[in-house]
């Protein structure tokens, strides 16, 4: 056991990827970063945890500003409930807890979309305490090294690894540690096409010594794919749009979007009936894939306003439609095609 911890701290002081959030203990940083990405590769997470920082470089800055100004800053990364937590957590921080940040692993439990891994993260990272750090490359590493086909989404699994990597985590060096294993399976042990032969645990790992690489981690869940389809309505007068919120338990809750139809097939829609308008242009259905579900997008161009409005709506002027936080596919289509038209 200790071996495996010698050669993966070894690896990791030669190889790891130069971070800012390696490069520091504050534990505000460290959970925002943790937060960033979660779901998200480091590449695109990096921008946003600059982007955090400088906007909101202590956890009462964070606190006291607005949710829309959190959402703006955090569109395009998706899965929005994280940026939504992230905010709340902060005013609880503020206003509970006095501004401090908790560094323990079971004082960080309490906090509003912290779960056990982030927890074990910023305890570990901040505070050197030996809690160990499993994430998806955690996993991958462990089911190879010690070639376990347990499914790593069962519960049984999951408490066999967690046991594991706890029992493999050194009390003095927890931060390192978790760190190295992680780097290790972002970077050597990866899913597809494991960089098998440079391994410095080759010798060790009982997956490739029985040719099971290809076969670990198991999952025993298949994934269900749910198909949705959105018909976006941009209705536009001069220089002014419609759009509404969407306040609904759902994907994108509290971002803005254009006034929506969704039906449950992929069809073009006809709006005479409904709006009294023709659409000047429909464009091409557009793909917009989430973990579990897939999105096929459609946007309807009209050039005047419904007589008939929903109350939900709300008139704008375009050049605000920077302003307010849009889901990532309105975002991109607003950006490379609409207001070029």
């Amino acid at each position: 056991m200790n071996d495996f911890h010698l050669q993966i701290a070894r690896w990791y002081r030669l190889n790891k990827r130069d971070l800012p959030w390696r490069n520091t203990n504050n534990p505000y940083f460290i959970w925002l970063s943790e937060i960033i990405l979660q779901q998200t590769r480091v590449n695109q997470g990096l921008s946003y945890y600059h982007k955090f920082i400088n906007a909101y470089p202590t956890v009462k800055e964070l606190a006291n500003s607005d949710e829309k100004s959190v959402l703006n800053n955090w569109q395009g990364l998706g899965y929005y409930s994280r940026a939504r937590n992230l905010h709340s957590t902060a005013k609880f921080i503020v206003d509970e807890l006095n501004g401090i940040f908790p560094v323990t692993f079971e004082e960080l439990l309490q906090l509003k979309g912290v779960g056990k891994y982030t927890a074990a993260a910023i305890a570990s990272f901040s505070n050197n305490e030996p809690v160990a750090v499993v994430d998806g490359n955690v996993y991958r590493v462990l089911s190879r090294y010690f070639n376990i086909n347990l499914g790593i989404d069962t519960s049984k699994g999951q408490k066999y690894f967690y046991e594991l990597a706890q029992e493999l985590i050194p009390r003095d060096n927890a931060a390192e540690h978790n760190q190295a294993i992680m780097e290790f399976g972002a970077l050597v042990c990866t899913p597809k096409q494991p960089k098998c032969i440079d391994c410095p645990l080759i010798i060790g790992c009982a997956a490739y010594k029985s040719k099971t690489v290809s076969l670990l981690p198991v999952k025993e869940k298949k994934l269900k794919i749910k198909n949705r389809y959105f018909h976006y309505m941009i209705f536009r007068e001069g220089s002014d749009v419609l759009v509404e919120q969407r306040t609904q338990k759902d994907i994108w809750e509290k971002l803005y979007q254009f006034p929506l139809i969704e039906t449950s097939e992929d069809k073009t829609l006809d709006l005479q009936q409904t709006y009294e308008l023709n659409a000047t242009s429909i464009s091409e259905n557009k793909k917009h894939v989430l973990s579990h579900q897939h999105l096929y997008v459609k946007f309807y161009h009209f050039d005047k306003f419904p007589v008939i409005k929903s109350p939900t709506w709300e008139t704008i002027n375009e050049n605000q439609l920077d302003e307010i936080p849009l889901p990532r596919i309105i975002d991109k289509y607003v950006s490379e095609m609409y207001l070029l038209d």
